[in-house]
């Protein structure tokens, strides 16, 4: 799969004791239109699937073209992540927002979870959407890339 083109993001949320977690994610989907339903899937051994089951919520931070660095720290064991990039909290739901690295944000309720092998699918209702327009970081064949805009 890793030579099939895809965009990338970054799952945030916080634990019961309010720590930011995240990691970099590019297994997501859109599932539904109404309710807007997302689906990523986590590592069973993630901190961040744990900070989800405990808080309930999610977001998807989806990276623009210049945010190479920031898929690099989420995608690797980075001690504190979340002082390398600047974040605050969404304004609905308050979940880690990369402020400056996401063109797009969806803040996520948790819906159903479906384990299966070493991840776990979450499916979250989209409750918030925060967009700007910006060209989105794009990875495939272990290389990272964006769409050329004419």
């Amino acid at each position: 799969m890793s030579a099939f083109p895809t965009g990338v993001a970054v799952v945030t949320s916080f634990d019961a004791a309010g720590r930011a977690h995240g990691m970099a994610c590019t297994a997501l989907s859109s599932v539904t239109l109404d309710p807007a339903t997302l689906l990523v899937c986590l590592g069973e051994a993630s901190g961040t699937l744990a900070a989800v089951r405990e808080s309930g919520y999610f977001a998807v931070n989806l990276l623009h073209a210049q945010s190479r660095h920031v898929a690099d720290i989420f995608s690797r064991d980075v001690p504190d992540r979340f002082a390398r990039v600047e974040w605050r909290p969404s304004p609905k739901h308050g979940q880690p927002w990369l402020v400056k690295d996401a063109f797009a944000l969806a803040g996520c309720e948790v819906r159903q979870e479906i384990s299966i092998g070493d991840h776990t699918l979450v499916l979250g209702e989209v409750h918030e959407v925060e967009q700007r327009d910006d060209v989105p970081l794009l990875v495939g064949l272990r290389r990272f890339s964006a769409w050329r805009v004419s």
